[in-house]
């Protein structure tokens, strides 16, 4: 591709993410999956350009209404790259107005008030001392108060580090190798790897993003992708051989995959989900990785007759909870903006319905884990606050205590629930809650 072909592609898949519904990971794999002409470099170039207009795209947006705060672009995309050339690589407003020229496959010309944009941000850097704090680092406003009380005066390095991109983080399949040898595997792939610090089973890509689905020990199932993260939650379920285990909200099956691996294929792993088609997807997954202990099972809604017919019958509840995603931000920044308040109302109701349903399935001394991607206390504190009001026949495990025994080594959390952060771990933000029943109380004689 020339260079303004790969300009236009750009702007096309900016297009594609902002007009729909999908997260821009998926976005960006159906539209290279509709244009197999495009190379792997090409493929790079346009996703990184795409990315850095998605994690800037507050402070490009603010620099375009100062410069122009009369004028209405008919398309913002193409608007956004012209502000992305200038305030991000440094282009000049001639070398933009060059690369957009009309050719076969490149951008039209720039009429004259994009002209005008270019020439007005030409020269400038993407940060001024006259943005607000939420532009600056690139968050919602109306979430400041929520992201204030997650991190108090932490908040800038926070949210400064999910302004970047996340490192690619495997786990080391138990049920075909160890963390050593998938290491060895994936040297001989030509893939350089080192250990995560925290997850005992994970491996952290040292540079690049390799073609992972061409690589044999991907084949083979030694590695699944899986953010350290999601690795240290899926452990902290304590999921051991021959338990009954439930994966409640199991999506595409990455936690599902993790706890069969814990359990040793020895015991049940039941995955479960509203969204049938996405645990039939989980399939091809579960094969590869030799993973034989999972039953996949559709509900019709979080309260499905079924649950009520399992009721109490299961040793591990994993309630890996549907949430805002604010932990992963480094992964899909176009989420952020995505969120409205009343969806984030909605969350809270829907995540107190689905905490609500499953726990009838933990048995009496067997444990509900509630884990969500979310840094705001809204999906993660206050909810655990409220199910514990509601239910006090579950009672909330020290996660320190649960760490030393299914991890080992000191815990990073300094309080009764795990939350990790990008700044402070090096992992996507996650929220980790180990509730436990209380056990059966015996009839006197």
């Amino acid at each position: 591709m020339t260079p303004g072909a790969r300009l236009q592609a750009a702007i096309e898949l900016l297009a594609a993410i902002h007009g729909g519904t999908a997260p821009a990971d998926r976005a960006a794999a159906a539209f290279f999956r509709s244009r197999r002409y495009i190379g792997g470099g090409d493929r790079r170039a346009v996703i990184d350009r795409v990315y850095a207009v998605l994690r800037r795209r507050a402070a490009l947006d603010w620099w375009i209404g100062r410069a122009m705060p009369e004028t209405a672009f008919p398309d913002p995309e193409r608007a956004r790259t012209i502000a992305a050339l200038t305030l991000l690589e440094g282009w000049s407003a001639d070398r933009v107005g060059d690369a957009f020229d009309g050719g076969r496959f490149r951008p039209a010309p720039l009429d004259s008030a994009e002209r005008q944009l270019a020439h007005a941000l030409a020269g400038n850097g993407i940060d001024s001392p006259d943005q607000p704090s939420w532009v600056r680092l690139e968050f919602p406003e109306w979430l400041t108060p929520q992201l204030a009380e997650a991190f108090g005066p932490r908040l800038e390095t926070e949210m400064t580090a999910l302004m970047v991109e996340a490192p690619l983080d495997l786990r080391a399949n138990a049920l075909k190798a160890s963390r050593e040898s998938a290491l060895a595997a994936l040297a001989q792939d030509g893939v350089t790897t080192v250990p995560t610090l925290l997850s005992p089973v994970g491996l952290r890509v040292e540079e690049g993003r390799p073609p992972l689905a061409t690589l044999d020990s991907f084949k083979q199932g030694l590695i699944e992708v899986q953010d350290e993260g999601s690795q240290l939650a899926s452990l902290l379920v304590d999921a051991r051989p021959g338990m009954r285990v439930v994966d409640f909200c199991a999506g595409a099956g990455g936690k599902t995959l993790a706890l069969a691996a814990a359990m040793r294929n020895k015991g049940q792993v039941v995955a479960c989900d509203v969204l049938r088609g996405r645990v039939d997807r989980a399939a091809v997954r579960l094969r590869r990785a030799g993973a034989h202990n999972v039953e996949r099972r559709g509900l019709s809604s979080e309260r499905d007759p079924w649950v009520k017919r399992h009721a109490a019958s299961f040793d591990r509840v994993l309630v890996d909870a549907p949430c805002s995603g604010a932990g992963t931000w480094r992964r899909n920044p176009d989420a952020k903006w995505r969120l409205r308040p009343e969806d984030l109302t909605e969350l809270q109701a829907l995540q107190r319905r689905i905490i609500e349903s499953a726990c009838r399935l933990v048995r009496p001394g067997g444990r509900l884990v509630y884990v969500t991607c979310s840094l705001l206390p809204a999906e993660n504190e206050e909810q655990i606050d409220w199910f514990t009001a509601q239910r006090p026949d579950f009672a909330l495990r020290s996660i320190a205590d649960v760490w030393a025994e299914v991890i080992g080594g000191a815990c990073p959390a300094g309080g009764p629930t795990l939350a990790l952060t990008p700044a402070r771990n090096g992992t996507d933000g996650f929220f980790v809650a180990v509730l436990e029943r209380a056990p059966a109380v015996e009839a006197s004689p």
